[in-house]
């Protein structure tokens, strides 16, 4: 009876400790691993061996919560049934040589916290329904070749912090739909081919802490809602047709450190200091 018992228990220790996920999700890791040249990763993954063994993977209840593949050498396209991971809160891809579309399937991935796909070479459009990621909370996407609008739809993006898109093709203005991100910190477009005025509702923003909108073709005058972010701690303008009081925009924002104009703009301002200087004098 000893003898059995010690049994049981060894069996119950080994069923635990080599649980697997469910066949879906080893299903759509195989297939991740076949379409982007998995054999020539930098750490590549046995097959043979428990899913949990394999590099990069966070495993919590017998489901993959996290995928970090990034500096990993994948190259090759996101296949469609990635969505099967339907528990992945993190899905880190960045620094590799991935390209094509975004898989459609992409935005049914709810679950999603963190979505970094930067510094690949992905192209095509960002999924018009990307706001159906309702928990993400990170999507950084620069340093690719996107193309086409910034959605609309990522003003459903309530729970988003960092919205980084810069380094791509993206073109169009910014979404007035931006201005419902109320937990946004970080939002970087920088080196696209944007254009238009910021809309004044961005100064809603207010936990806002980066703004980065260098080179790309915006003009008019700066809102005077700008002022209000006086969380701001990066404030970047460069390489666009801005016009303004820079000086006494930088005034008002007390924790600016990074403040960056264009060269024509910034010999404005230092001008109109210049004229203050004077009339104290």
């Amino acid at each position: 009876m000893k003898t059995l018992s010690i049994t049981l228990v060894f069996c119950l220790i080994s069923l635990f400790s080599f649980a697997e996920v469910s066949q879906d999700q080893k299903t759509a890791l195989v297939d991740l691993y076949n379409a982007t040249n998995g054999d020539s990763w930098s750490q590549s993954w046995n097959l043979k061996k428990p899913v949990s063994t394999w590099h990069g993977l966070t495993i919590e209840d017998e489901n993959v919560v996290g995928i970090n593949l990034s500096f990993n050498g994948l190259e090759g396209t996101l296949p469609e049934s990635i969505s099967k991971l339907k528990h992945l809160k993190v899905l880190n891809l960045s620094f590799n040589k991935l390209s094509g579309e975004l898989p459609s399937s992409l935005v049914r991935m709810i679950n999603l916290e963190e979505l970094k796909l930067f510094s690949n070479i992905f192209s095509g459009s960002i999924p018009s329904d990307i706001g159906k990621l309702s928990n993400l909370k990170s999507l950084e996407l620069f340093n690719n070749d996107f193309s086409g609008e910034i959605p609309s739809s990522i003003g459903s993006l309530t729970h988003l912090e960092n919205l980084i898109l810069s380094s791509n093709q993206l073109k169009g203005t910014l979404p007035s739909s931006l201005s419902s991100l109320k937990s946004l910190k970080v939002l970087s477009v920088f080196d696209n081919q944007l254009l238009g005025k910021i809309p004044s509702s961005i100064g809603g923003l207010a936990e806002l802490e980066e703004l980065v909108l260098s080179n790309n073709a915006f003009y008019g005058e700066l809102p005077n809602e700008l002022a209000q972010l006086t969380n701001l701690k990066t404030l970047l303008l460069g390489d666009n047709q801005f016009k303004g009081n820079f000086a006494a925009l930088k005034d008002k924002l007390p924790n600016i450190v990074d403040f960056d104009l264009d060269e024509v703009n910034r010999k404005g301002a230092l001008a109109t200091l210049d004229t203050d200087e004077e009339d104290d004098n």
